[in-house]
């Protein structure tokens, strides 16, 4: 049975929503099943409309490998993100998602909108749960190249960089690059764990 990797995000305008989806295909292209899914609104109007299913906690044991995207809020998550792994303390007692490979992914509208901070900041529920972090390594040519997305600690998007709003978000050749890369390292690490 292929390992399965839970990509779970919150979009609020379509970019970590795109970023979610070319992990995904990076997961798939490395022999593992990648299961997208988003987390639950919690305000009354939600602008973006969410093209996955709320994730239910099940599938966050089930999963062997775990990747978390979020769009930066002030250099952090967003609050619905947030919100979700507030809820996750019945796992943690359990250690569920002990030693389960983990990354993390964003989308800023600037180049200096905090998405390092961003990524630090969701790597802390993870490690709390006790989960193995994975980056991105710079043997990855993007990363030196890139003019826009991408760090060390996961794969980015700078909306400003992608295009006009008309045409919604797009991600660079080096965003696109750096997300298949980021999956394929989260299921060969699941499969490798399984």
């Amino acid at each position: 049975m292929p390992a399965q990797v839970l990509i779970l995000y919150h979009s609020r305008h379509g970019s970590v929503q795109l970023l979610a989806e070319k992990i995904a295909i990076g997961v798939q292209s490395a022999g593992a099943e990648a299961l997208l899914r988003t987390v639950a609104a919690i305000t009354p109007n939600p602008v973006h409309s969410p093209a996955h299913p709320v994730v239910s906690k099940a599938e966050l044991i089930q999963a062997n490998a775990i990747a978390i995207g979020s769009p930066v809020r002030f250099g952090q998550m967003s609050v619905e993100m947030k919100y979700f792994w507030e809820q996750t303390t019945d796992l943690w007692l359990q250690g569920a998602l002990i030693d389960k490979p983990a990354g993390v992914f964003t989308a800023s509208s600037s180049m200096h909108g905090g998405q390092e901070a961003n990524l630090l900041g969701m790597m802390l529920p993870l490690l709390h749960h006790g989960m193995v972090l994975l980056g991105q390594p710079y043997d990855a040519p993007a990363l030196h190249q890139t003019q826009s997305g991408g760090t060390p600690y996961g794969p980015t998007h700078v909306s400003t960089h992608a295009g006009s709003q008309q045409q919604g978000p797009q991600l660079s050749n080096h965003e696109s690059i750096l997300c298949l890369e980021f999956g394929k390292r989260l299921a060969r690490f699941a499969g490798k764990l399984q």
